[in-house]
């Protein structure tokens, strides 16, 4: 009998646990699918965010070459083979992002599309099939929910919050999901926003008591995960808790970067790995409600990194051992960011030879020397010229404004790169980067797009076994 015809019971919160029908622990362990159903810029290759490719892709491709190559790519990224690889490592949960694009379009705001529910579908029932849970996350809203690239806004602003219309919009959608997957207990729940970023820090909890109210109505059992402030990191502004509700974070280190200090495994960075997370699940002990770290995991290094780029990995690993080992303490259940790339972060990743990297080998090259995308740049190629630029804000900007935008901890100079590096230029890119796919064919594309099947990628296994690992450890 396959898992999904044993269909389990609603997944609900009980005192600090999620727990099952009988009451018993149940610690979900999984990933995300990432770049799938909301592409982001390091994961697939492409400069900026996800709708200016889509409209570079369209005009280099016209409409049935465009529907085709994304058609094929969506049906290629997670297949049942996917569910059947994470089910092997003791994974029970996948989590899945979600553009907002794919239920609404911008220019008819309103109508939720059937066709957002089919991609959806197709994966939940997959994952059911290896008896895993899934979580449904809106990792992107109308109008940017923050300031970075993965809400696709195309701006430095999060205008989600200024505006009631874009709100709507969201309870709308969260209405028609909840509506459509009311009863199915194969989701063990609903992630209403990715890493919120409320500069008010008042304006977020308003939402969520709004969302939560319009999910109850059309489907009272689900859980949700509720993600803290300025990037699933703060809870400073939340005062109330609310029913059947797991607290989310996000918890990367800068050790797991190219720009933070490499990880030794000493016991002062044991014991910054141990304070921050302290630090961001303070709320969820004070009240006594279970925590979900929806995203956490370094990225990893490449021969063309240099020589040493096995040791770096290794120290990647150790750094993520240790996360793991603080999680498991805390009974944590965890989705690691993320399953399948180009060979930055994923579980998986495309073959180096596949025709995807192949084509595409100059311009990824050119992103890299320019250090276009935030996640994970290495500034080693343009520190000598984009320094002189920010010296120069610094000494024109009064030193007590630096930080007066919010996220304020990015300060003047990430606000600065944000805006130059990953929209203006990244602007420009990613019309090149669609001109590699100008004059294929129908079968080239079907071939550029099978680069992200599973069968055709290399699994890290390094990074694997230790999932693998983990998972066992809760069995």
């Amino acid at each position: 009998m396959s898992p999904s015809a044993l269909k389990p019971q609603f997944l609900r919160v009980e005192g600090t646990d999620i727990v099952n029908s009988d009451g018993e622990r149940v610690i979900l362990k999984g990933v995300a699918t990432g770049g799938h159903l909301n592409m982001e810029n390091f994961i697939t290759g492409y400069p900026g965010h996800e709708h200016e490719l889509r409209a570079a892709m369209l005009e280099v491709l016209g409409q049935e070459k465009y529907d085709f190559f994304f058609d094929k790519f969506l049906e290629y990224f997670f297949t049942s083979s996917d569910a059947k690889f994470l089910k092997s490592l003791g994974m029970n949960c996948l989590r899945i992002p979600i553009n907002h694009r794919h239920f609404m379009d911008d220019r008819n705001p309103g109508v939720i599309k059937a066709s957002g529910f089919k991609l959806v579908d197709r994966i939940v029932d997959a994952c059911a099939a290896e008896g895993i849970y899934t979580v449904l996350d809106l990792h992107t809203c109308p109008g940017g929910q923050n300031q970075g690239w993965h809400s696709d806004s195309g701006i430095h602003k999060a205008l989600f919050w200024e505006f009631k219309d874009f709100q709507d919009r969201v309870i709308q959608l969260w209405t028609a999901l909840a509506k459509h997957y009311a009863n199915n207990t194969w989701i063990a729940g609903y992630n209403p926003m990715n890493e919120p970023g409320d500069p008010k820090h008042s304006d977020l909890q308003k939402f969520y008591t709004r969302v939560e109210k319009a999910i109850r109505e059309v489907d009272p059992n689900h859980m949700l995960f509720l993600d803290g402030n300025t990037y699933a990191m703060d809870f400073s502004g939340f005062e109330n808790v609310l029913p059947n509700t797991v607290y989310a974070i996000h918890d990367y280190s800068n050790m797991g970067f190219p720009m933070g200090d490499a990880y030794k495994g000493t016991s002062a960075q044991k014991k910054i790995l141990q304070k921050q997370f302290d630090r961001k699940i303070d709320f969820m002990r004070e009240h006594k409600v279970p925590v979900w770290n929806g995203e956490f995991g370094p990225v990893y290094a490449s021969p063309e990194d240099g020589k040493n780029f096995e040791e770096i990995n290794q120290q990647r690993y150790d750094l993520l051992g240790q996360q793991l080992s603080i999680y498991r303490k805390e009974n944590v259940s965890w989705s690691i960011w993320t399953y399948k790339d180009i060979g930055f972060q994923g579980m998986v990743y495309t073959d180096p030879n596949s025709p995807y990297i192949r084509l595409l080998k100059p311009i990824l090259e050119k992103k890299k020397r320019m250090g276009l995308d935030k996640w994970g740049r290495d500034d080693k190629f343009v520190a000598d010229i984009y320094e002189p630029v920010m010296k120069h804000l610094e000494a024109e900007i009064p030193d007590h404004l630096h930080k007066i935008r919010y996220p304020h901890h990015w300060g003047l100079r990430v606000h600065a790169h944000r805006v130059l590096r990953e929209m203006l230029v990244s602007e420009y890119l990613v019309q090149e980067f669609a001109e590699y796919f100008g004059d294929k064919s129908f079968d080239e594309l079907d071939e550029l797009a099978a680069s992200f099947k599973l069968e055709n990628c290399v699994k890290r296994d390094g990074l694997n076994k230790i999932l693998e690992a983990d998972a066992e450890m809760t069995k």
